[in-house]
């Protein structure tokens, strides 16, 4: 979503994580059509303030590690429309990507902080200070995590006000479809909470197709 311009050692065995190379992880929430609704906290030092959030997966290529969709958030103060973008995704499969993002401005140092925000990253620490988790057999593992990068607005121009500088890490849930994220960007609040529940109905939230792609 858009935001205003503002030593462990590795573990011998993690559930679900195995050593060796890992094969496409599979999930039946995550996949085309799929709609997630919930919220984004955009505090900073001067207020409290969270936006509603509507995500939609409109393409999904496990075997090569991709994702994309869009993001809506509903009641941007800045904003006279609610605001869309397009993003794409990575799925770290440690085939494709691994835990670092070696982009973005993004050190390691900084990758480490934010997937450790997720509890279920906790048993994969060791393994991925180690090597990044390269070693990490993630296939059957019940979490996928991912890093979402928004390419453009949708239906406004840069203009606007507001940033896509940054990117999210990202920890999807496959026993529930929740999504849980936390947005980088070093010139934005830090820690910005993404919290989205699967909608199941595959027809909650916006259609990709009712605007006009740039």
């Amino acid at each position: 979503m858009p935001v205003r311009v503002l030593e462990n050692t590795a573990p011998s065995q993690v559930s679900g994580a195995n050593s060796g190379r890992s094969s496409s992880q599979s999930c039946s929430l995550l996949g085309v059509g799929q709609a997630f609704s919930g919220t984004q906290n955009v505090s900073s030092v001067q207020k409290d303030e969270a936006w509603r959030v509507n995500v939609r997966i409109q393409g999904c290529d496990l075997e090569h590690g991709y994702l994309c969709g869009t993001m809506e958030a509903l009641n941007v103060p800045m904003a006279d429309t609610p605001v869309v973008t397009f993003w794409e995704g990575e799925i770290v499969d440690t085939k494709n990507y691994t835990f670092f993002t070696g982009k973005w401005e993004a050190t390691p140092e900084d990758d480490i902080r934010h997937w450790s925000k997720f509890p279920s990253f906790s048993p994969l620490l060791g393994q991925v200070e180690a090597d990044g988790g390269k070693s990490l057999d993630l296939s059957n593992y019940p979490y996928i995590f991912m890093r979402w990068k928004e390419q453009y607005f949708v239906n406004v121009g840069t203009d606007c006000g507001l940033t896509i500088a940054g990117f999210y890490y990202i920890c999807f849930s496959c026993s529930d479809g929740s999504i849980s994220g936390f947005y980088y960007d070093p010139n934005s609040s830090p820690y910005q909470k993404l919290e989205l529940k699967s909608t199941n109905d595959g027809r909650s939230g916006f259609s990709f197709s009712s605007y006009e792609l740039q």
